[in-house]
C-alpha cells in the first residue's frame, strides 16, 4: 500500500513539473475544447475563455483540469452526450453546458464520469439537459456548487439531475437542482455524503436511494417535488437536519422508507406534506428530534415495521399524527410532544400524567375508506375517536406515548 502511495505522489510531482496551460478561444490557435484535450498532456490545465463552443462527444481520457473563464457555453446542439470522463484525476470547473441530446435508448448526460477516481465537478451551470451529471462506477469524487435546471414535464422522457450508479465515496454538496425527473439518484452507491443541496420542483423525487448503504444526507432542502424523497432497500443511512416541505398529492410524502434497516433520522423538519414519513418494512430506526408540522399524516406505518424508536419529536397541528394498519405494535413512542394532547401535569415535571394515544380510530377508517375524509371536522368523529381511546378494538392497545411532553421541545 505504501509503495502505491509513493508511486502516485512521484507521478503527480513529475506531471506537475511539466504541466502547461492551454487556452481555448475563438481567436486562439486552439478554438475547440476537444482539440485542446487531444494535444494536452497529463496534468495540464485547459482554460476555456468566454464564448459559445458547439461541441459534443468530448472525451477526457487523461488527468486534466478544465476551467471555464466567465462561464463559456458548451452547446451540444441536442446531438448526444457532451462531456465524457474516462480518466482519473480530472477537474471540470466553471462551464455553462446546454442542449444535451435526448434518447429513449441511451442516457445522454451533460457530464458522464466512467470508472474514474478522484474527480471534481464544480461550479457548472447545466440547462436543457436529459441527464445532468452521471457518475458510473466512480470513486472518491466531489460534485460541488453546480446549478442544474431541466425542463422535465413527464417521467418517461426526462432524466435525473445527479445520478450515481455503482459508485463509492462521492461528496455531493451545495448543488441546486430543479425541473428534472429525480433531483439526486443513487443506486448501488455506498459511503456517500449528500449535504447542503436544494432539490425542488422535480417531476418525481427530490432524492431517490436504491440499494445504497452507509450514506449520509444532511442539511438539504427537498421542496415541492412530485412524490418527495424515497429511500429504498438500503441500510445504515443517516438523515440529519433536512427540510421536507410542500410535497402534496395523492401519492406524495415528505419521505418514503421502504425496506430500510438500522438508520438514523434526526433533526429533520417535515412540513406541509400529504404524508410526513411513509414507512413500510423498515426496522431498527431511531427517529429523534424531528418536527412534524401541518402534514396530512405525520407518520403512516404500513406494516412490517419493528423495533423502531420515536423519541423527543414534535408533532404539531397534523390532521393525523400516526396512522397504523395493524393492531399489533412493536415500536416505542416516548417523550414526544403532541399538540393534540389534552392531558394534565399535576406534579409539574413537564411530562403528562396520562399516556397519549396517537392513533385515532378515524385514521384507521380513512385508510380503508378514503372518501370518509370529508367528515374530518365533524362531532361524530370526535365521538368515535373517544370511544376507541376508552376501549381500543381496531388500533394497537399498547401504542402509547407514556411520557408525553407538555411543551414543545426546543433543542
Amino acid at each position: 500500500m505504501k509503495i502505491k502511495i509513493v508511486s502516485f505522489l512521484i507521478v503527480l510531482l513529475v506531471g506537475g513539473l511539466h504541466a502547461q496551460t492551454i487556452e481555448v478561444c475563438k481567436d486562439c490557435p486552439i478554438s475547440k475544447l476537444n482539440d485542446a484535450i487531444k494535444v494536452a498532456k497529463s496534468f495540464d490545465t485547459i482554460v476555456v475563455k468566454k464564448g459559445t463552443y458547439k461541441e459534443y462527444n468530448i472525451l477526457v481520457d487523461k488527468p486534466l483540469t478544465i476551467i471555464g473563464k466567465n462561464y463559456p457555453v458548451i452547446d451540444g446542439e441536442m446531438k448526444g452526450e457532451i462531456i465524457t470522463i474516462v480518466s482519473d484525476s480530472v477537474t471540470v470547473d466553471g462551464l455553462f453546458i446546454i442542449n444535451v441530446g435526448t434518447s429513449y435508448t441511451e442516457d445522454y448526460a451533460a457530464i458522464r464520469v466512467k470508472r474514474s477516481n478522484d474527480f471534481v465537478i464544480q461550479n457548472l451551470v447545466l440547462e436543457k439537459l436529459f441527464f445532468g451529471i452521471y457518475i458510473e462506477k466512480g470513486r472518491n469524487g466531489k460534485i460541488f456548487h453546480n446549478k442544474i435546471i431541466g425542463d422535465a414535464v413527464e417521467e418517461y422522457n426526462s432524466g435525473n439531475g445527479i445520478q450515481l450508479w455503482y459508485s463509492k465515496n462521492i461528496e455531493i454538496e451545495h448543488n441546486f437542482i430543479e425541473h428534472v425527473r429525480d433531483g439526486i439518484y443513487l443506486e448501488f452507491s455506498d459511503d456517500c455524503i449528500i449535504k447542503n443541496n436544494v432539490s425542488a420542483n422535480n417531476v418525481r423525487y427530490g432524492l431517490h436511494f436504491m440499494f445504497s448503504n452507509d450514506d449520509i444526507y444532511q442539511d438539504n432542502i427537498f421542496e415541492n417535488n412530485g412524490a418527495g424523497v424515497a429511500v429504498m432497500f438500503s441500510k445504515k443511512i443517516k438523515m440529519y437536519n433536512n427540510i421536507f416541505k410542500e410535497n402534496w398529492g395523492t401519492a406524495s410524502y415528505g419521505l418514503l422508507l421502504k425496506e430500510i434497516n438500522d438508520a438514523e433520522i434526526e433533526g429533520n423538519t417535515f412540513k406541509d406534506n400529504t404524508i410526513g414519513i411513509n414507512i413500510e418494512g423498515s426496522n431498527r430506526i431511531n427517529y429523534k428530534k424531528n418536527n412534524f408540522i401541518s402534514n396530512g399524516w405525520a407518520i403512516k406505518v404500513r406494516g412490517a415495521c419493528y423495533t423502531n424508536h420515536f423519541t423527543s419529536n414534535n408533532f404539531l397541528y397534523n390532521s393525523f399524527d400516526i396512522s397504523y394498519n395493524s393492531n399489533i405494535n412493536d415500536n416505542l413512542f416516548d417523550k414526544n410532544y403532541w399538540s393534540n394532547y389534552t392531558g394534565y401535569d399535576l406534579n409539574k415535571n413537564g411530562i403528562g400524567d396520562i399516556p397519549y394515544r396517537p392513533v385515532k380510530l378515524f385514521s384507521y377508517i380513512v385508510n380503508r375508506t378514503p372518501e370518509t375524509i370529508i367528515l374530518l371536522r365533524s362531532l361524530f368523529i370526535d365521538i368515535i375517536d373517544f370511544s376507541e381511546k376508552v376501549s381500543p378494538v381496531f388500533t394497537p392497545d399498547n401504542l402509547l406515548d407514556n411520557n408525553p411532553k407538555m411543551k414543545k421541545i426546543v433543542w
